[in-house]
């Protein structure tokens, strides 16, 4: 039972760097600084973001609120 691409709920650093227009190692460095826009998730030695922070912040939406809203549902 594959997922494809477009259904999972999480990307990589290296999808999420595409997304925003930043170099893979920048979108690293912010992440592992905590300054990228959306939180980020550690699985391991692995970080990931969920898809719909990302797109909730690429649609214009306060990265605060974001994150607000997700931890109270």
């Amino acid at each position: 039972m594959g997922t494809t691409h477009s259904e999972r709920l999480t990307l990589t650093i290296p999808e999420v760097a595409a997304a925003l227009g930043l170099a893979r190692s920048t979108a690293y460095e912010l992440a592992t600084t905590d300054r990228l826009p959306v939180p980020t998730i550690r699985a391991g030695r692995r970080l990931l973001v969920s898809r719909a922070a990302l797109e909730r912040i690429l649609a214009g939406e306060d990265a605060q609120r974001s994150i607000t809203c997700e931890r109270t549902v």
